[in-house]
């Protein structure tokens, strides 16, 4: 079990750094991650592949909701990606390895590797790779993450160290339309935490009574979740989860 350096326990997480768009902050941004350091909030942010194997801090598939463009962020190069604007700011779509840079071991930073099978299965790697390249000299607290149990047993392979656990929900069908319902409904249960050599789990705040968390707590496990978005929200979290991952107002 790899768990979760102190720092990730101490303080909010701010999801997709502290962004406040109607502030000219966007998701994901540099701008959104300057606030954090600044707020001394940990980080929670987003990867996704470009078409040449470039780890981009981004949370969509496609670019249509967050920049003036269209299309799948994974039929483009990174080189593109990066003079993209982002809707509601001044600054574009960054590179995980920008993002550590300015980082710099300031605050934890936990990494989401979104899943690039489609199906929550085994067609993974080079997202994988691009992740523990870039965390491989990193200085500082950071764990990752994914729905996708094989993308974190890939990096039990890849960064044996480094910090590894699980993003889990109820995995209702209704959420998740390219997912065969026999995977759901295995993947409910979290049946891989300890194959994957995982430390904690991130779950759904509106799902933390589920036997399965309160036993994976009760073995050890670090209890994160996500996304909390009042203090009602936080206050009734904290009744199980070490800690939270936040947006929308200032815990």
């Amino acid at each position: 079990m790899t768990q979760l350096p102190a720092s990730f326990l101490t303080r909010p997480i701010a999801h997709r750094g502290f962004h406040n768009l109607a502030a000219g902050v966007p998701e994901n941004s540099i701008a959104a991650f300057e606030a954090a350091i600044e707020a001394g909030y940990g980080i929670e942010l987003d990867v996704q592949r470009s078409i040449d194997n470039e780890a981009m801090v981004f949370h969509d598939y496609d670019l249509d909701r967050l920049t003036g463009q269209t299309g799948p962020v994974a039929q483009c190069r990174a080189e593109a990606l990066g003079t993209i604007p982002l809707i509601g700011g001044t600054g574009t779509i960054p590179t995980l390895a920008q993002v550590l840079d300015l980082v710099a071991g300031r605050v934890p930073l936990l990494i989401e590797i979104k899943d690039q099978d489609g199906a929550l299965g085994p067609s993974i790697g080079p997202l994988e790779q691009a992740v523990a390249d870039a965390l491989r000299t990193y200085i500082g607290d950071a764990g990752v993450m994914s729905f996708n149990p094989h993308s974190i047993a890939k990096m039990a392979e890849l960064l044996p160290d480094m910090a590894r656990g699980l993003v889990t929900c109820d995995f209702d069908k209704d959420d998740w339309g390219t997912v065969p319902a026999a995977t759901l409904d295995r993947l409910r249960d979290i049946p891989d935490f300890a194959a994957t050599g995982s430390g904690f789990v991130s779950h759904d705040h509106t799902d933390l009574t589920r036997a399965r968390v309160q036993e994976l707590k009760a073995l050890g496990a670090n209890i994160l979740c996500w996304t909390v978005r009042s203090p009602e929200q936080e206050a009734d979290a904290r009744k199980t989860a070490h800690n939270i991952t936040f947006e929308g107002y200032t815990p």
